[in-house]
């Protein structure tokens, strides 16, 4: 993979009716009744005019379709699908063939299902490990995940369904999502929170963008023109639909000028009078609207004719899909540190220890829950494969639900592990601990996790210890086991796939797509994270991750880009050729070992001398090898302009700055393999910036990378449309409310959640701004009676604060 875009493959599309004349021919009010759903999933059709409504449905690594009645907040049953490892595991094999693979077979049950677009791939970075929808997300670096979302995207769409980028854009939280302001400087905003999108835009097409529920400095981001027409569209070429998130809408009218086409779910017409009346006044111009109602009716055009050139498509093979996804665990699953103990051998005693060798922890929490086919287990695949070749130990060691454990569990553990040769233990996180909805506070392990870790390791130091969790954690105890995999959220294949890793009949082919801090104390991003209402500032700017970890010689527990294999590599015959900045990076890879593996040639460009401050390096290309034991192959890289470039703030463009640049060729940021300077001519003149003086910007110098006083915090009195459920309870008639209010919600819900979904559905309903009430009341509640209604209440409510 190169710093430089890939083109976009072309769609050849089927013949269809013109949309721009369909609008045309439309009412006023048919037009209004296209840009909101006909229901919770479903868009509005347009009978006469052969536009049929089509279904917009959960992703990303798996379809979540409901069955039957859709309850309010869309977490019923859904019927069966292939959950594919979620982001955080795909990203970690930085296969972009691999992933595209995965792409196609999601595409294929997406559009057997009936299903016009998935909403996924997410990729967000994760600017802090204790993000709780990190899983969902690709990587801290925006190359890889860029790359990876693309790869995803074509893969989808090949399959005649679309895709959707989402949540677009910096959206890094889940606390108070759905109303938080990120205040971030536009270099940063560029260069690290655009990128990937950019990346993924550039070079698959995708038919849909999800609008993100919270502000960019101070406006909504589904009523930003500057980021859905002038980004999106204007410079990066876009020419799909946009869509909110789900009950995300703030202002429709504003959403509309500014290039938001489609509202999910229906509200039912309560915007359609807010619409009407701008439109009269002029504040809304109809080429507006009817430049969003062009793209509702493309797409769901778009989806028809596909769908009818497909009509006899091969049925669904779902063993070859579980099969997929059972390579692609492996694929993404990584080996921090062996002694050697791993493989293991099929012999002697083999004790596994851990709740989840038998119920799973295999996906995240929330809308992304894929109700899998089957389900892969460690324990009985540990059993299928090795027969009668050796005696298999097993003790559960805590609860799968709680994570917590007993004196007596832990003398189980305890006893098992000393009668064994050798030992597996299976730790991570429960799924209460990390969700869509809500983020961690820490990022431990649950206690008695690291309690087991150290028992069975003081039993017998033969122990591999495998991770199971959707983010980063912080273990102190890392030095203790023999060997320690990061086995990530593997999906329905997950036991079988670890298995596989484990006794090398697979080889562990993950890498890092991100660093794992020593303790989140030490990230500049943690004094900004998760701990304002209504506010978070970036104040850490382009310092997220390895960039932060490298930068300031703050060394993590493990770095980004960093694998072991079951083999080994060198790295030879390094050449860099081209000129300008159109330059090649070749190298030979030889597998020295004696199995066949791969590893992931990366490429990382320093800055020499810079008019701004940069990170000490950034990766700017990367490419997957495979190789037989013995074997060689010359790796080709390339770079282009984007690689050496910074985002100028006065100039609004990419410029290069001329000078030496480093050019570093590693196995991971901190195993760099070979490096050679380059100097590069350049006319560019860069306007230089003022560079913080530690990783996280004092007030002066944020507001001075902003360009503006540092904004104040909206307060959470007086109540607005935008104030959440649980700021009610600042008071004691609000307080009465919230409780009515959540216990109706919770009323209407048609399922008994688990306690990971109820969590997650408490602060989702919790955070739900006063304005959603009214979008998913039915038409019952208007904005009128709504406004009405917080004016009486503010009478009632202490003082701002």
């Amino acid at each position: 993979m190169t710093d430089t875009l890939i083109p976009a493959p072309a769609h050849v599309d089927a013949p269809q009716a013109d949309p721009a004349d369909i609008v045309r021919r439309l009412t006023r009010r048919q037009k209004v009744s296209l840009l909101s759903g006909a229901d919770f999933w479903t868009t509005e059709p347009v009978a006469e005019h052969d536009v049929p409504s089509i279904m917009l449905t959960d992703g990303p690594h798996g379809l979540r379709k409901q069955t039957g009645s859709t309850d309010h907040v869309g977490f019923g049953e859904s019927v069966p699908a292939t959950c594919f490892p979620p982001a955080v595991t795909l990203g970690s094999t930085w296969d972009p063939s691999l992933i595209e693979e995965v792409g196609a077979a999601l595409g294929r049950e997406t559009r057997a299902a009936d299903v016009g677009v998935i909403l996924g791939p997410g990729l967000n970075l994760k600017r802090h490990p204790a993000g709780g929808r990190s899983f969902e997300y690709f990587s801290e670096d925006p190359l890889l995940s860029g790359k990876s979302a693309a790869a995803l995207v074509r893969g989808i769409q090949s399959e005649g369904v679309g895709a959707c980028l989402k949540h677009f854009a910096v959206n890094n939280q889940e606390s108070n999502r759905m109303r938080l302001d990120t205040v971030v400087d536009e270099r940063t905003l560029r260069e690290l929170y655009l990128t990937g999108f950019e990346i993924a835009v550039a070079e698959s097409d995708p038919w849909t963008v999800m609008s993100a529920y919270n502000l960019v400095n101070g406006e909504h981001a589904g009523e930003s023109r500057r980021l859905l027409t002038q980004i999106l569209r204007d410079e990066w070429g876009f020419q799909g639909m946009v869509v909110s998130d789900w009950l995300a809408v703030a202002d429709r009218p504003v959403g509309v000028d500014a290039g938001l086409d489609l509202e999910m779910p229906s509200s039912e017409g309560v915007w359609d009078r807010a619409i009407v009346e701008a439109l009269e006044d002029g504040s809304l111009d109809e080429a507006a609207l009817d430049a969003a109602c062009g793209r509702v009716i493309a797409l769901a055009l778009r989806v028809a004719a596909e769908r009818s050139i497909r009509s006899d498509a091969a049925p669904l093979d779902f063993d070859a899909h579980h099969g997929l996804a059972r390579r692609a665990a492996a694929a993404g699953t990584v080996l921090l540190t062996n002694d050697g103990m791993l493989p293991l051998r099929a012999e002697g005693s083999i004790a596994l220890i851990g709740a989840f060798a038998e119920t799973p922890r295999y996906q995240g929490a929330g809308s992304s829950m894929v109700n899998p086919t089957r389900l892969d287990t460690a324990l009985e695949a540990m059993r299928h494969r090795l027969g009668e070749e050796a005696e298999i130990l097993f003790a559960p060691g805590y609860d799968p639900v709680s994570g917590d454990s007993s004196p007596e569990m832990l003398e189980q553990a305890r006893a098992v592990a000393r009668e064994a040769d050798v030992v597996v233990v299976m730790v991570g996180l429960p799924a209460t601990y990390e969700s869509e909805g809500f983020d961690r506070t820490d990022l431990r392990l649950p206690a008695d996790h690291d309690e087991l870790v150290r028992a069975v390791t003081d039993a017998n130091p033969r122990t591999a210890v495998v991770l199971s969790n959707g983010a980063a954690v912080e273990i102190d105890w890392a030095d203790r086991p023999a060997a320690l995999l990061e086995a990530y959220l593997g999906g329905q294949a997950s036991g079988s796939a670890l298995i596989d890793v484990l006794f090398g009949d697979a080889e562990p082919g993950g890498r890092l797509a991100e660093s794992i801090p020593v303790t989140a104390s030490e990230l500049p991003a943690s004094e900004n994270f998760a701990n304002h209402a209504t506010q978070v500032e970036y104040r850490e700017t382009l310092y997220v991750g390895y960039r932060f970890h490298d930068t300031f010689e703050v060394a993590p527990r493990h770095c980004f880009g960093h694998g072991l294999s079951y083999t080994a590599f060198t790295y030879s015959d390094v050449t860099i050729s081209g000129s300008g900045t159109d330059l090649t990076v070749e190298l030979t890879v030889t597998n020295t070992g004696d199995r066949t593996g791969s590893d992931v040639v990366q490429v990382y460009v320093h800055d020499v001398e810079s008019s701004v401050h940069r990170p000490e390096q950034e990766l700017r290309g990367f490419t997957k090898v495979h190789l037989a034991a013995g074997a060689s192959e010359r790796v080709v890289i390339r770079l282009g302009r984007r690689a050496f470039a910074t985002y100028d703030v006065a100039a609004q463009d990419w410029l290069v700055e001329a000078g030496a640049f480093e050019i570093r060729v590693g196995a991971s940021s901190r195993d760099i393999r070979a490096s050679e300077t380059v100097v590069i001519a350049s006319p560019d003149v860069v306007t230089p910036v003022t560079k913080p003086a530690g990783p996280a910007a004092t007030d002066a110098e944020f507001a001075a990378l902003l360009g503006r006083a540092i904004p104040a915090p909206r307060p959470l009195l007086p109540l607005h449309l935008d104030s959440a459920i649980d700021d009610l309870a600042q008071f004691p008639i609000g307080r009465i409310l919230r409780k009515r209010l959540l216990d109706m919600a919770a009323g209407t819900l048609d399922m008994d959640p688990d306690p990971a979904t109820k969590a997650m559905i408490d602060a989702v309903m919790g955070q739900m701004p006063l304005r959603g009430l009214v979008a998913s009341s039915g038409g019952k509640l208007s904005f009128r009676v709504a406004r009405a209604v917080i004016r009486v209440l503010n009478l009632f409510a202490p003082r701002r604060r």
